[in-house]
């Protein structure tokens, strides 16, 4: 039997900004997705423990499931692995969570990070020329496997159909490139670790899932896709208007002092543009570097103000927050909090609140209880966890 488990993660900083090339901000959490192979009679019979239903996947092979369904995550993840690497074998794929489902904190990219690498380790593509050739440290490996759930193409190893959004690589770079207790700054123009920076010791993450659901093959996928559809808009007038070929936002931005003046000038009469282009610079090359800054500094009230802005800028420049993430910001602020911001996609999903580590488990109570009585609806489904920045991804000890 083969096995490996992944992380969830927070995205501390970067909203919407990997796919563009900019800087993120993130950590892994201490809960995720488990996935175990053994041999079976055939194809890949799949089971969660979060759903009774088995199903079975073969590659090549199109199944009929509902939007948001996980097997459509393993559909993509068996399909993509046979066409890259050659035929798998026959076997039993067991999926385990103790991370809350379409909460934001990429339950989605874990089940494919963790059983894609527990599928390559039982077949011995990890070991094969063609993952050796393409894939040759975590950084690649996060690449590539965000590739398999978007799609795209990575290097020599042809796309296929992805699961349906066009987003990038950050929820697998913090997955599989997390160091316990540590923040990873990375750029993502093109992939790398900038630096890492230890949360103080005194501090901990409480994270609030809101109990509206994030799935990105759901619902919210169009909207989602409205993001990233913006950035690509952005990138082709300026590529068109510099006669330039930037490769990505953050590269065009960066390619010239005024290049962001210059962009704003193509979209002047498009708000929606405008303002994806103004959240973007903001929360790339302002936001994120100057956080770090703060927390190796110790500066609380700096950290505060940084992340309350990048709270407007996501209602203003994304759109994608609703009442009750906004809600569940507001009352961690009022409860003390060192700073509060929803994270992930959007249009649902979780919020993260820096606390004092001491009182982490008293605040987690307040807060959620707070919510629960103003929304009780959605805080049915509502829950809180309280972690430190967690180890990555890793395949599960014989």
């Amino acid at each position: 039997m083969s096995g490996w488990f992944a992380p969830g993660r927070i995205e501390v900083l970067g909203k919407h900004t990997d796919y563009a090339g900019g800087n993120v901000l993130v950590c892994a959490v201490n809960r995720g997705v488990t996935a175990t192979v053994e041999p079976g009679r055939r194809g890949i019979e799949a089971r969660s423990t979060a759903q009774e239903d088995a199903i079975t996947l073969e590659p090549g092979v199109a199944v009929r499931l509902p939007a948001g369904h996980w097997g459509q995550y393993l559909n993509v993840v068996v399909d993509r692995l046979g066409a890259n690497f050659g035929p798998l074998r026959p076997a039993r794929l067991a999926i385990d969570a103790d991370l809350p489902l379409a909460s934001g904190m990429s339950s989605s990219s874990a089940l494919v990070v963790a059983s894609a690498m527990a599928l390559a380790q039982f077949n011995g593509f990890d070991e094969s020329e063609a993952w050796v050739a393409a894939i040759r440290d975590e950084v690649a490996l996060a690449g590539y496997l965000a590739c398999v759930e978007n799609g795209s193409a990575f290097g020599a190893l042809s796309g296929r159909a992805g699961v349906g959004t066009f987003g990038g690589s950050e929820d697998h770079t913090a997955m599989l490139c997390s160091q316990a207790d540590h923040l990873g700054l990375f750029s993502f123009n093109p992939a790398a670790l900038v630096e890492r920076v230890r949360l103080p010791d005194d501090l901990a993450f409480v994270v609030a899932v809101s109990g509206v659901s994030a799935e990105k093959t759901g619902a919210a996928k169009d909207a989602y896709n409205q993001a990233s559809r913006g950035v690509a808009e952005l990138l082709a007038r300026w590529n068109a208007a510099a006669g330039r070929g930037d490769a990505n936002l953050a590269a065009a931005v960066e390619s010239d002092p005024e290049a962001a003046a210059v962009i704003e000038s193509l979209v002047a009469d498009e708000p929606r543009l405008l303002a994806r282009l103004r959240q973007f610079v903001a929360e790339s090359t302002w936001i994120v570097p100057a956080s770090v800054e703060a927390l190796r500094a110790g500066d609380r009230a700096a950290l505060g103000e940084l992340v309350a802005a990048s709270q407007r800028w996501a209602a203003d420049g994304l759109d994608n927050q609703i009442p009750q993430t906004e809600a569940l910001v507001e009352d961690g602020r009022r409860l003390g909090a060192v700073a509060a911001s929803s994270f992930g996609a959007g249009f649902g999903g979780s919020v993260w609140a820096l606390v004092d580590r001491d009182g982490a488990d008293s605040f987690a109570a307040e807060w959620l209880a707070g919510y629960v009585r103003a929304h009780p609806e959605p805080g049915s489904r509502a829950a809180t966890l309280v972690t430190r920045p967690a180890g990555p991804a890793h395949a599960l000890a014989d």
